[in-house]
Protein backbone atom coordinates (compact mmCIF):
# COMPACT_ATOMS: atom_id res chain seq x y z
CA UNK A 1 0.00 0.00 0.00
CA UNK A 2 1.22 3.48 -0.85
CA UNK A 3 1.35 6.27 1.77
CA UNK A 4 1.40 10.08 1.78
CA UNK A 5 3.98 11.55 4.19
CA UNK A 6 3.19 14.65 6.28
CA UNK A 7 5.44 16.16 8.95
CA UNK A 8 3.58 16.77 12.19
CA UNK A 9 4.58 19.47 14.72
CA UNK A 10 2.95 18.71 18.07
CA UNK A 11 3.27 19.50 21.78
CA UNK A 12 4.70 16.69 23.92
CA UNK A 13 3.89 16.05 27.62
CA UNK A 14 6.69 18.40 28.70
CA UNK A 15 5.18 21.26 26.66
CA UNK A 16 7.84 21.19 23.91
CA UNK A 17 7.06 21.38 20.22
CA UNK A 18 8.40 18.26 18.44
CA UNK A 19 8.49 16.75 14.95
CA UNK A 20 7.17 13.41 13.77
CA UNK A 21 6.36 11.90 10.40
CA UNK A 22 2.80 10.67 9.92
CA UNK A 23 1.64 8.64 6.96
CA UNK A 24 -1.80 8.70 5.39
CA UNK A 25 -2.59 5.42 3.60
CA UNK A 26 -3.59 5.73 -0.05
CA UNK A 27 -5.89 3.42 -1.98
CA UNK A 28 -5.50 2.83 -5.69
CA UNK A 29 -8.41 4.57 -7.41
CA UNK A 30 -7.59 3.59 -10.97
CA UNK A 31 -6.72 6.12 -13.65
CA UNK A 32 -7.05 9.11 -11.28
CA UNK A 33 -4.30 7.75 -9.00
CA UNK A 34 -4.21 6.87 -5.31
CA UNK A 35 -6.39 8.67 -2.76
CA UNK A 36 -6.49 8.96 1.03
CA UNK A 37 -9.66 8.79 3.07
CA UNK A 38 -11.55 12.09 3.29
CA UNK A 39 -10.35 14.53 5.96
CA UNK A 40 -12.96 16.93 7.33
CA UNK A 41 -11.82 20.57 7.32
CA UNK A 42 -13.21 23.85 8.70
CA UNK A 43 -11.56 26.68 6.77
CA UNK A 44 -9.01 27.40 4.07
CA UNK A 45 -6.74 30.44 4.41
CA UNK A 46 -4.40 31.78 1.73
CA UNK A 47 -1.22 33.38 3.09
CA UNK A 48 1.68 35.50 1.82
CA UNK A 49 4.61 35.74 4.25
CA UNK A 50 6.94 38.77 4.00
CA UNK A 51 10.58 38.26 2.95
CA UNK A 52 12.10 38.71 6.43
CA UNK A 53 9.62 36.55 8.34
CA UNK A 54 11.13 35.10 11.53
CA UNK A 55 8.66 34.50 14.36
CA UNK A 56 8.35 32.35 17.48
CA UNK A 57 4.74 31.29 18.11
CA UNK A 58 2.22 28.50 18.61
CA UNK A 59 0.04 27.33 15.76
CA UNK A 60 -3.15 29.44 15.83
CA UNK A 61 -5.27 26.33 15.15
CA UNK A 62 -4.81 22.67 14.31
CA UNK A 63 -4.09 22.90 10.59
CA UNK A 64 -2.30 21.59 7.55
CA UNK A 65 0.16 24.04 6.01
CA UNK A 66 0.87 23.46 2.32
CA UNK A 67 4.01 25.23 1.10
CA UNK A 68 3.29 26.65 -2.33
CA UNK A 69 6.56 28.42 -3.09
CA UNK A 70 9.74 29.14 -1.18
CA UNK A 71 11.00 27.27 1.83
CA UNK A 72 10.72 27.57 5.58
CA UNK A 73 12.87 26.47 8.49
CA UNK A 74 10.90 25.31 11.52
CA UNK A 75 12.72 25.25 14.86
CA UNK A 76 10.98 23.24 17.57
CA UNK A 77 11.24 24.40 21.18
CA UNK A 78 13.64 21.45 21.71
CA UNK A 79 16.12 23.22 19.38
CA UNK A 80 15.70 20.74 16.52
CA UNK A 81 15.52 22.49 13.14
CA UNK A 82 14.15 21.17 9.87
CA UNK A 83 13.85 22.78 6.43
CA UNK A 84 10.74 22.32 4.29
CA UNK A 85 10.27 23.25 0.63
CA UNK A 86 7.59 23.91 -1.98
CA UNK A 87 5.06 21.11 -2.19
CA UNK A 88 5.63 19.77 1.32
CA UNK A 89 2.81 19.56 3.85
CA UNK A 90 3.02 20.20 7.58
CA UNK A 91 0.42 19.23 10.17
CA UNK A 92 0.68 21.96 12.81
CA UNK A 93 -0.77 20.85 16.14
CA UNK A 94 1.35 22.72 18.71
CA UNK A 95 -1.48 25.09 19.66
CA UNK A 96 -0.30 25.02 23.31
CA UNK A 97 3.09 24.71 24.98
CA UNK A 98 6.38 26.42 24.16
CA UNK A 99 5.78 26.80 20.42
CA UNK A 100 8.09 26.87 17.41
CA UNK A 101 10.00 29.40 15.27
CA UNK A 102 9.35 29.80 11.55
CA UNK A 103 11.92 31.46 9.27
CA UNK A 104 11.87 31.95 5.51
CA UNK A 105 14.82 30.14 3.93
CA UNK A 106 15.23 32.92 1.37
CA UNK A 107 14.82 36.68 1.63
CA UNK A 108 11.71 36.68 -0.55
CA UNK A 109 7.95 36.53 -0.07
CA UNK A 110 6.60 33.00 0.49
CA UNK A 111 3.08 31.67 -0.24
CA UNK A 112 1.29 28.95 1.68
CA UNK A 113 -2.15 27.49 2.18
CA UNK A 114 -3.60 26.84 5.64
CA UNK A 115 -6.29 24.18 5.95
CA UNK A 116 -7.87 24.30 9.41
CA UNK A 117 -9.04 21.02 10.89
Amino acid sequence: MENFKVTRVYTNKQGHSCFEEVYYPLTNSGAIGSLSERIAVKNVILRKVPAGYDDFHNAPARQFVVLLDGGVEIEASTGEKRAFYSGEILLMEDVTGKGHRSRNLEAKERSSLFIEL
